[in-house]
């Protein structure tokens, strides 16, 4: 049932929140128009219900919280506190929220007798990856996304090949709910979001300059070498390129994606 997107989604509402209709709909709605000017839309008009920011406060992520803050400085950023975070990362989060003036920070942890449970001497990261970032993320963040109908994340299609043709909108399969995710910078590539620092004096993750364009949890990060993937240093050496929150896009439309002529992927 396709829900409309003109009036504030009911949460205690069981059925599905949103379709593919939908996000088609939306996709080509804002279809070449500027991001600030969508997000803005989006948000003040309540267009995707009520909705929340998961933010990482990674190498990239200062564009997407600034852009939000100019529209909304109380729209809720969700932060998983996976308890593996480099402390640079601790200390710019802090950093940021202070700069942008963003007014509600939510530190999202994992649920304590499951990580006593399941990696009591917190080394599962070294040799089951995709389990430690299972209770440590994904669980935490699915409890934290239902009281939302939508969350907006900072991915963009360049970051690696699991992310090319990344949509502006898109319903999360993995959510029997229907919840969308709304995607910004989709289509920004990497000149743009420097130009967007330099633009707005944002200051930068401290990592960066030491060689990683891609932050995750401290364990599974590693440098990066000029002209490598961005993500290539995350779980280097495992099969792995996404921590199981975001499901790769490879560039294809999913099963029950089919758009309209016409349609543009990113806008």
């Amino acid at each position: 049932m396709t829900r409309n997107l003109d009036r504030k989604i009911d949460l205690i509402d069981t059925a599905p929140r949103f379709t593919d209709s939908d996000a088609i709909r939306l996709n080509n709605l804002f279809r070449g128009t500027d991001t600030q000017e969508m997000l803005r839309s989006v948000i003040r008009d309540g267009l995707a219900g009520d909705l929340a920011v998961v933010s990482s406060f990674g190498a990239e992520s200062a564009v997407l919280l600034h852009l939000v803050a100019q529209v909304d400085p109380g729209v809720p950023v969700l932060f998983l506190e996976t308890h593996k975070h480099f402390p640079e990362t601790i200390a710019y989060r802090d950093q940021l929220a202070d700069v942008l003036g963003l007014r509600n920070l939510v530190i999202v942890e994992p649920d304590a007798e499951l990580i006593a449970k399941k990696d009591d001497n917190g080394l599962r990261w070294s040799w089951d990856p995709d389990g430690c970032c299972e209770i440590r993320k994904v669980e935490p963040l699915a409890k934290a996304l239902l009281h939302y109908d939508a969350s907006i994340t900072g991915r963009k299609g360049f970051q690696s090949k699991t992310r090319a043709g990344l949509p502006r909108f898109e319903v999360d399969r993995s959510d029997a709910q229907g919840r969308f995710k709304i995607n910004p910078l989709a289509s920004w590539d990497k000149n743009m979001l420097a130009a967007y620092f330099v633009e707005h004096n944002l200051p930068a993750h401290p990592l960066v300059a030491q060689g990683y364009p891609s932050i995750g949890c401290a364990p599974c990060t590693s440098r990066v070498e000029p002209g490598e993937d961005p993500r290539s240093g995350r779980w280097k050496g495992w099969d792995k390129v996404e921590c199981g929150i975001h499901a790769p896009t490879d560039g294809e439309a999913k099963p029950g994606d089919e758009l309209p002529p016409g349609y543009d992927p990113i806008f």
